[in-house]
């Protein structure tokens, strides 16, 4: 079994989110049919993001330490109001919101941002372990997208 420093798979998990999607980087071949793939690597970790969807969506996480799968996390994220809400505003919020909470070293803890497209919140229970979060989008009152999400170490 590999060594695991949970403080140093924290800050690569952190890493690795904030040069993905939420740095907008370039999708790579997807690893399965229809999915929509990103990929992040550093010395010898790598990180897998891949999703279905894209207004209402369903994806997973990965993390690999020497190709070995270490850590994971599953989620799935919808528009609870489409027609006065989209995809587009609520991938704003969701990017300048998380872009502040990595900045902290962070990607988990109750969190709230304040957006042009909305109130961003996040809450969630455990730690990079094992976890279960839900965030969502407040926007003229009414709550417009929703996210839930869980995950943890994967141990042979």
């Amino acid at each position: 079994m590999l060594e695991l420093s949970l403080a140093e798979l924290n800050e690569f998990i952190v890493k690795a989110k904030a040069n993905s999607y939420i740095g907008r980087a370039a999708k790579s071949l997807p690893s399965r049919l229809g999915s929509h793939d990103i990929q992040f690597r550093e010395a010898d970790y790598q990180y897998l993001d891949s999703y279905f969807g894209g207004t209402d969506f369903l994806g997973q996480e990965v993390v690999y330490l020497k190709n070995e799968p270490i850590w994971a996390m599953n989620y799935y994220g919808r528009i609870v109001e489409p027609a006065s809400y989209d995809g587009e505003k609520a991938g704003n919020a969701i990017i300048e919101s998380l872009s502040k909470l990595y900045k902290k070293g962070q990607f988990l803890g109750e969190f709230s941002n304040e957006t042009l497209w909305g109130k961003y919140t996040d809450t969630n229970k455990g730690d990079v372990s094992s976890f279960t979060g839900y965030e969502w989008i407040d926007f003229g009152g009414k709550k417009v997208y929703e996210l839930y999400y869980h995950g943890g170490l994967i141990k042979p």
